[in-house]
């Protein structure tokens, strides 16, 4: 059964009356594609980052956060967007949890801190853009490094560090859920992928370093993930508000 059929039953379920996926608005084109690893469904998007730019959002024209791709989408700023995808862990008013630089403006700085969940599963990481290049660099590096980043965004775990897995990670733990991620391998192109089915982080991180050779990739969230591929004619709709959103438009 496909992801939005799913969804649809769960929403059915909750007594929330929303589709699961619409007809997606016209964009360029978006490089994305359906590939099946290890039996499992995912969707697979190419940003190749010499023909596409790729910008962080979070706040509409009023100031309020967008909370979800359809209403960026039909806002001014969605216009023409190829690909669209949440884009890293929030705070219950969608701000960011980690570092967070949007057109090159720092408006959250790197969380280095210990604490519960996901994005502080030690390492964490950061997906940027420095230069016109994408990289994901783990928590520490980047701030060793301190690219010049004019997107970056902060999230947790990462998924692949140098080549290998994640050390928490087990081949197949217990947790299932609809994930998201991206990664690199020479930072001519962001990778981004997103499960159409529970998975575990193992399978995650095994699809971006075997299938996809990613020598870094990084986890952005499950179970509110979603993806806007406008090739494919799909605009997902989380049954929870998304924070932070990131976009690819032709350049």
């Amino acid at each position: 059964m496909r992801r939005a059929v799913l969804v649809l039953l769960s929403a059915l379920i909750g007594a929330l009356a929303a589709p699961a996926i619409r007809a997606a608005p016209h964009g360029g084109s978006s490089g994305c594609r359906e590939v099946t690893f290890e039996e499992a469904r995912y969707t697979v998007c190419r940003i190749d980052m010499r023909t596409h730019e790729l910008r962080l959002f979070l706040r509409g024209p009023d100031g309020s956060p967008f909370g979800s791709l359809s209403r960026f989408l039909g806002s001014p700023m969605g216009r023409g967007v190829a690909m669209a995808m949440n884009a890293g862990m929030y705070h219950e008013d969608l701000s960011p949890v980690g570092l967070y630089v949007e057109d090159g403006r720092e408006l959250k700085h790197l969380n280095r801190a210990r604490g519960p969940g996901n994005f502080h599963m030690k390492p964490n990481g950061v997906f940027f853009v420095a230069g016109g290049r994408a990289g994901v660099l783990e928590t520490d590096a980047f701030a060793r490094r301190r690219p010049k980043a004019t997107l970056a965004t902060q999230s947790g775990p990462m998924l692949v560090i140098d080549g290998k897995l994640h050390p928490r990670f087990s081949d197949e733990g217990p947790s299932r859920k609809y994930r998201n991620g991206v990664g690199v391998s020479d930072g001519s192109a962001a990778i981004f992928a997103i499960s159409d089915e529970p998975v575990s982080f193992g399978a995650f991180a095994r699809l971006f370093r075997d299938a996809l050779g990613c020598r870094n990739a990084l986890f952005l969230d499950g179970s509110v993930s979603s993806l806007h591929a406008a090739d494919l004619g799909r605009t997902d709709i989380s049954l929870k508000p998304i924070g932070p959103i990131i976009a690819a438009l032709r350049r």
